[in-house]
């Protein structure tokens, strides 16, 4: 019997996989925002503007979103111990490519590059997971993987300020170096195979359809909510509508589709996206506008602001974890709805704070929201990756990925909007704005409860 044929890895090679999954997907996950403290620096340094400079964080989302679902295909195809391999061996090396940037010009080329090595980390992560531990405790895979990406993807402010207090701007880039070959060869030696998909092959067309779709749909949300001239906003959504259309019905007539459009046939893998794309829309409301009002009206400096965002993912920490255990027991859409719900009224909360709140007012608002995010992630991830058949394991991770980066990139669109609405009151137009899509999620995980929360053990319904 092989390793994928087994149910998961004996516990000492499934504590050296897990662990190189780890390091992979926190290297990863903080580079999506490590580099935001960092941009005036960069920008004075390399003699860019700042405008200019925002490509430093724009072209390693955009490169990662547009590449994910088909690294993720490239997954079910070669193996996803190769892509994911592969992918810490690219980001790794871009990673001193950034670090050894001379011009804006080579750091963006750098951090494109770099983007698509963590494509290939993040596309497969998940689907490693589920051949790493047993069935009976995938929630705890789960909840360890839900609770590294919500930290790290909370930390990068704090760990770039603590990086930058003793070392300069490519620092930032060159730490990943170590943590990268660390992670690659602990991965040569515990991470298992995988059996590949039978008759998969690799769909080039779709593969730039899927990039033209993601990346017009985060150019359009972008620049509405910046401001840009309605008729070119207008122009991206009718170039979006057209290729959009074009990719999903070639996805259609796949055996094997790219873009899964059979695992969306399945209602609770559906619906778990659905409440996947809500839940980080709502974080990202929350963590891009908090620190406005911290700084701005309440008078806090940046130490101060980032000692009292860290209880978010401290709680997080606690929670995901047990949460993981917790889907062992109990359906994933009561436990979801129920996380869901304490977040929409922990950020409810955050937006009646009063005009003079103490530190403790912040700190047990922030424990709340942490608390319902930890406790909503693990058994909704649980939920995605089960509910797909296993030899589709590597769609369904690139699936939630991509649900992950959608729900972040519309939660930042949205915060420059609610700004550009409502000037003075953005921070708290945001806050409410996310409790009500944390709200509309946990009415739909509820729902998820009419479903089976059964992994599908059977064969792909178009293989």
């Amino acid at each position: 019997m092989t390793a994928t044929q087994a149910d998961g890895l004996p516990v000492p090679q499934r504590y050296g996989a897990i662990l190189a999954i780890a390091l992979g997907i926190t290297v990863s996950v903080l580079d999506s925002a490590i580099a935001n403290v960092a941009l005036p620096t960069i920008a004075h340094d390399l003699n860019a503007s700042p405008a200019a400079s925002i490509w430093i964080v724009n072209a390693y989302q955009l490169a990662i979103t547009i590449s994910l679902l088909s690294l993720s295909s490239l997954g079910d195809i070669l193996g996803y111990r190769r892509i994911y391999q592969a992918g810490l061996l690219v980001f790794s090396l871009t990673s001193l490519l950034c670090a050894l940037s001379d011009s804006l010009t080579t750091l963006t080329i750098a951090r494109i590059l770099q983007g698509f090595g963590a494509a290939a980390i993040m596309s497969v992560n998940t689907a490693l997971i589920r051949i790493i531990y047993p069935q009976r405790y995938l929630g705890r895979g789960m909840g360890i993987n839900a609770l590294i990406v919500a930290v790290s993807s909370a930390a990068g402010p704090t760990v770039a300020a603590g990086i930058l207090s003793f070392a300069s701007w490519p620092w930032l880039f060159a730490i990943n170096l170590p943590i990268g070959l660390l992670a690659l060869l602990l991965g040569l030696k515990f991470l298992p195979a995988n059996s590949r998909s039978q008759g998969q092959k690799f769909d080039l067309v779709s593969a730039i359809l899927n990039a033209l779709t993601f990346g017009l749909l985060i150019s359009a949300l972008s620049g509405f909510a910046q401001g840009q001239s309605l008729l070119l906003t207008l122009g991206e959504l009718v170039a979006l509508a057209v290729v959009g259309v074009i990719f999903v019905r070639r996805q259609l007539g796949q055996p094997f589709p790219l873009l899964p459009v059979d695992l969306l046939r399945i209602p609770i893998f559906a619906l778990s996206l659905g409440t996947s794309i809500c839940s980080f829309s709502a974080q990202m409301l929350a963590f891009v506008s908090l620190p406005f009002f911290l700084q701005t009206v309440v008078g806090r400096d940046e130490v101060a602001t980032g000692l009292l965002l860290t209880p978010w993912p401290l709680a997080t920490m606690v929670l995901a974890p047990i949460a993981g255990r917790l889907v062992e027991r109990y359906h994933a859409g009561l436990l979801g709805g129920i996380g869901l719900a304490v977040f929409a009224s922990g950020l409810v909360s955050l937006a009646l704070l009063p005009d003079n709140p103490s530190d403790l007012d912040i700190i047990w608002r922030m424990i709340i929201c942490g608390a319902g995010f930890g406790l909503f992630q693990s058994p909704n991830n649980h939920t995605i990756i089960s509910a797909a058949p296993r030899n589709r394991s590597g769609g369904a991770s690139g699936m939630l990925g991509t649900a992950r980066l959608l729900g972040q990139t519309t939660g930042a669109a949205l915060v420059a909007l609610m700004f550009n609405l409502f000037d003075h009151n953005g921070t708290h137009a945001s806050l409410l704005l996310a409790g009500t899509l944390a709200a509309g999620g946990a009415v739909v995980s509820f729902l998820r409860m009419t479903q089976p929360g059964t992994a599908a053990k059977g064969p792909s319904p178009r293989a």
